[in-house]
């Protein structure tokens, strides 16, 4: 019996999963019980590797679902990010391009791939505030991942608009949706069981009849606070049977499983890029498959953070740590698709447990291509290309006022005090201050800088600017309530200085498209320059020759640059470019002379 277990399990890899090719049954069954998974009342093995639609472009997401079939998986695992799908309150965006989330799910099914599907409402992810929509900050006292009604009301809400789609694509109605997961890494953050279990008896009361897992860390306190009686418990990460044994502790029935194996890691600005070793993952890969444990590659491949996505991390209170717009991650396969030799170990090492020959690495969608040094020059600059001013008796974070994302100008006259220490508190998360048009220096968060010394000035009340830049919202552990801008009060000398015009400046494609040009030396300038692309491909553009800012290229907003490092080249999808003229923007805070850019073959 044991063995007939063994072989229908390891047949799972591939035989047990979808195929393409033939004809769909209308439906499956999936269950838990005696501490693993059961697929059409046959013991199960998941082996999943996650990707998350949103990172990624929609033209590329078979490929890389392909490519994680290649490497010996049945499944696909996704977050998805409440606040990437909607907007504002009761604005929801499930249908076009990267936001397409049926697409996607219809992708993994016709790649003959299971699903388990992480629509949070929290997440983590190293997402701006973890995917919780920020107009949640907007609300001064607001409490969340808990029973504050107000959070819960917005939480109801995009259940309601998620859950005919999860209910369309679930095991039980033909789809390849075989778990969905209650909240995310709970015990990490709080104690409200109150709360998980209202989270649970929603999705469920809602429709979902595919069963549900937590994922929290193998231990006993995060384990008491996240798990929930007759779900599944998902461990982030587990690699041991002392792990294991920790969950089934608090629920010894659970099925459990590693739903998060950590093949890479983060990387945070200023730090070194994260790369664990092949062996160390290559060795708890083994022990899972030796032992039959159902696991999670967290993540297989992790894409980009487009945009203003990249999320950060604060360990303690006044540490800010914003995460590079790479989500490379050091994963199996890296942030261009390809194949690493983390990929090629670890595939070598799943074909030795398949009695099946693993699919074919399959060919990348578009080539990779290189382009020649090319100047971009200023043609606008942000003080130019100041909206109407909102005008405050004190300082306001971008929150309160609407605005989530990009920069915000805080300006004001000096009466009083005319020189002397500025102290912002508090600036979240990176200013460049300005006196009478003349550039004074930048206050770093990251650095936990919130002071810098204003000179004298021969003006009767001297005009004080404060260009602030929002770096992603906290998304992780208990400073996740992270507003941005200047979230109380600006002094000069211990004087409170009073009466703003703020100027919202969320630095959306559009703002960009419509820039009036015109000659302006301070810093806060646009740059721009035309590639003449013979082929699109993939490639990466290098920035070293600029200093801190966003990258726009025909349109699409590539992310965040900085020249701390580690990260100097940003990615750029081949599918976003096209043959002959691409027009490139660049925006940096500080830097007001030409520079040149560089297409690369690779992140380092």
């Amino acid at each position: 019996m044991k063995i007939a277990i063994f072989i229908l399990t390891f047949l799972g890899l591939l035989g047990n999963s979808f195929s393409a090719s033939s004809a769909q049954p209308k439906s499956h069954t999936f269950r838990l019980g005696e501490n693993q998974f059961w697929l059409d009342n046959k013991p199960f093995q998941i082996i999943s590797g996650e990707i998350h639609p949103s990172r990624i472009p929609v033209e590329y997401w078979r490929h890389r679902i392909q490519m994680i079939k290649a490497m010996g998986c049945n499944t696909v695992a996704c977050y998805i990010m409440w606040n990437y799908h909607e907007s504002e309150p009761g604005k929801f965006d499930f249908q076009t391009g990267n936001k397409n989330l049926e697409k996607f799910i219809q992708t993994v099914q016709e790649e003959g791939m299971y699903l388990l599907f992480r629509p949070g409402p929290y997440v983590c992810g190293e997402w701006d505030f973890g995917g919780l929509p920020a107009y949640l900050l907007a609300i001064p006292d607001i409490k969340i991942r808990c029973m504050d009604p107000r959070y819960t009301a917005a939480v109801e809400r995009y259940c309601s608009a998620l859950t005919p789609i999860i209910q369309k694509y679930q095991i039980t109605q033909g789809g390849p949706i075989i778990m969905v997961q209650v909240e995310n890494e709970y015990g990490s953050y709080g104690n409200d069981r109150t709360y998980m279990k209202w989270m649970h008896d929603l999705w469920r009361d809602k429709g979902i009849e595919a069963p549900f897992y937590t994922a929290d860390g193998a231990t006993p306190h995060m384990l008491e606070a996240g798990s929930l009686p007759g779900v599944a418990i998902g461990l982030d990460p587990a690699s041991s049977q002392a792990e294991f044994d920790e969950a089934l502790k608090v629920h010894p029935d659970a099925s459990v499983f590693c739903s998060e194996l950590y093949p890479g890691w983060l990387t945070h600005w200023r730090e070194k890029w994260q790369r664990p070793s092949v062996e160390s993952i290559v060795n708890k890969v083994k022990w899972l498959m030796d032992n039959k444990k159902s696991f999670n590659y967290y993540v297989i491949h992790g894409g980009t953070n487009f945009g203003f996505w990249a999320g950060a991390n604060s360990p303690k209170e006044g540490i800010y740590q914003p995460d590079v717009t790479s989500y490379d991650y050091d994963a199996p396969i890296n942030e261009m698709g390809q194949a690493t030799p983390k990929y090629m170990a670890l595939r070598e090492l799943a074909q030795k447990y398949s009695k099946k020959k693993l699919p074919k690495i399959p060919e990348a969608p578009m080539p990779v291509i290189t382009f020649p040094e090319t100047q971009a020059t200023p043609f606008a600059s942000i003080w130019d290309n100041l909206p109407a001013a909102k005008h405050l008796v004190q300082p306001v974070p971008m929150e309160m006022l609407g605005q989530y994302e990009g920069l915000i100008l805080y300006r004001t006259e000096l009466i009083g005090h005319k020189k002397g220490q500025l102290t912002i508190y508090n600036l979240n998360d990176y200013a460049t201050v300005f006196l009478n048009g003349k550039y004074i220096g930048s206050i770093d968060r990251t650095l936990k800088q919130n002071t810098i010394e204003i000179p004298a000035s021969d003006v009767e009340n001297p005009v004080l600017e404060i260009l602030v830049e929002n770096m992603g919202h906290i998304n992780f552990a208990a400073q996740m309530i992270d507003r941005k801008g200047i979230t109380d009060r600006v002094l000069l000398n211990g004087m409170t200085l009073m009466n703003w015009d703020v100027f919202n400046l969320p630095m959306t494609t559009e703002y960009v498209n419509n820039l009036k040009s015109g000659n302006n030396d301070r810093p806060g300038t646009f740059f721009k320059t035309t590639l003449q692309i013979d082929k699109p491909g993939d490639c990466y553009i290098d920035m070293k020759n600029f200093e801190k800012g966003i990258l726009y290229v025909n349109g699409h907003n590539l992310g965040r640059f900085w020249n701390v490092g580690p990260q100097f080249r940003l990615y750029c999808p081949g599918v976003w470019l096209k043959p002959g003229a691409n027009e490139v923007v660049i925006f940096d805070l500080h830097k007001t002379t030409p520079g040149t850019i560089k297409g690369e073959t690779g992140l380092y």
